[in-house]
């Protein structure tokens, strides 16, 4: 089953949901208030949404996410892959050449490509 899509508004949300779950949506609904300005309509909203997209359930006022903020990360990077790069992750791997790699970061890229053709 694919990730359902989280806009950039929704992704911000997430983050705080992610942080704190399970939360209560009062507790969500301060939290939002605080940290990105949202009133309380537009919380219950945004939890609504997602709920209906999959992304989260909210059960007796309790929320909790139906998706992990690393699928929802790897969902977001797919996408951009897809849109920017067409597709193309070798052309995606390219863009970072422009900047200066650590060796760190290239041992690490080397252990992934390494891990995925074992």
């Amino acid at each position: 089953m694919a990730t359902p899509k989280i806009f950039e508004s929704e992704y911000r949300f997430c983050l705080i949901l992610w942080e704190r779950e399970p939360v209560k949506s009062t507790e969500l609904v301060r939290l939002c208030r605080e940290r990105l300005g949202w009133s309380k309509a537009t919380t219950y909203t945004v939890i609504k949404r997602l709920a209906e997209r999959g992304v989260l359930k909210s059960e007796n006022a309790v929320v909790t996410s139906l998706v992990s903020k690393q699928e929802a990360q790897a969902a977001g990077l797919d996408e951009l892959v897809e849109k920017t790069f067409e597709g193309s992750l070798p052309a995606f791997v390219a863009a970072f050449s422009k900047k200066k790699l650590r060796a760190e970061d290239v041992a690490a890229l080397r252990r992934m490509i390494d891990e995925y053709e074992d």
